[in-house]
């Protein structure tokens, strides 16, 4: 390629997954990420939003994601996320809702429903305390029973993704999304030599050598670079929020503290005066004992 082209970019990730010409990457790619989750394996489907190269020349907010439905119904939704924020958790929550939701139809019963399946690859790590790259959420309780079989979440952290030897079709998807950007066309790794990772560096190939093309990843590359940008500025003025919010946190404490030690200082001296008088008190009572003692029975 004369171009390298990362397989990460949103219109690359749906031209790989969500054009018709490679439907069979799709199938594939669900049926290496999803596994042993599905009932039966995915055999054919329908893309519902196919990739159109037009849209992300026109449209900078276009969308991105790949939506499909199985000849058994299912319905699936594949996503890359190259930047996190704040509300990242409820948007992937929210989408898979809605796509599960938008199946019934006026005059539908609840028994219409079928599965429904949420991948996302993440750019960023999300979950940054647990070193798990792969997070599948389905709908379970404490002792992992199933309240019902209907699909789920499934998050991959590409950045938490060090598999060296690619050892099943998971991570082999994986690896190229992570890497692909720094492969050779011509001298592909023993890896990436299986017909669906020839198949998906030829699309990959297509965006660096057609001109249009390459036009509408450079596009894209420019829109992703502008909103890491802001990203990272509202991320840098939430931290000096916090900061200055901690700093007057840390500052009205300080003066809380130096009260309270000004209280217990006055507690103190006042204890002190008192135990002064009280001594005081105890001295003169002891005098008049004493005088009381000494003087004479007929004064």
């Amino acid at each position: 390629m004369d171009h390298p082209i990362d397989p990460k970019t949103d219109c690359v990730f749906k031209a790989l997954l969500g054009a018709e010409d490679n439907r069979d990457l799709l199938i594939h790619f669900l049926n290496a990420i999803l596994g042993a989750d599905l009932p039966s394996p995915v055999t054919q489907v329908d893309i519902l939003n196919p990739y159109n190269e037009r849209e992300f020349v026109t449209d900078k907010l276009s969308i991105v994601d790949v939506k499909a439905r199985d000849d058994h119904d299912r319905l699936y939704q594949a996503e890359i996320q190259l930047v996190n924020h704040r509300d990242l958790p409820a948007r992937i929550l929210y989408t898979w809702a809605d796509l599960y939701s938008q199946q019934l139809q006026s005059g539908q019963d609840y028994d219409a429903l079928q599965p429904t399946y949420s991948i996302w690859l993440l750019g960023e790590d999300l979950l940054r305390g647990d070193p798990c790259y792969a997070h599948r959420y389905r709908l379970r309780d404490e002792r992992d029973r199933c309240l019902l079989d209907h699909g789920g979440i499934y998050l991959f952290e590409l950045n938490k993704f060090a598999a060296e030897q690619v050892e099943t079709e998971e991570q082999r998807w994986l690896k190229f999304f992570k890497d692909g950007e720094h492969l050779n066309a011509d001298h592909l790794p023993d890896w990436m030599q299986t017909p669906e990772m020839r198949q998906a560096m030829t699309t990959l190939k297509a965006f660096s050598d057609k001109e249009r093309a390459y036009y509408v990843y450079q596009a894209r590359q420019d829109f992703l670079r502008q909103q890491r940008s802001i990203q990272r500025e509202l991320d840098d003025e939430r931290a000096a929020r916090a900061a200055e919010r901690q700093a007057k946190e840390a500052a009205l404490q300080a003066q809380q503290d130096a009260l309270q030690a000004q209280q217990a200082a006055l507690q103190a001296r006042e204890a002190e005066r008192q135990a002064k008088e009280a001594a005081l008190a105890e001295i003169e009572r002891l005098k008049a004992l004493l005088h009381d003692r000494d003087r004479p029975a007929d004064a």
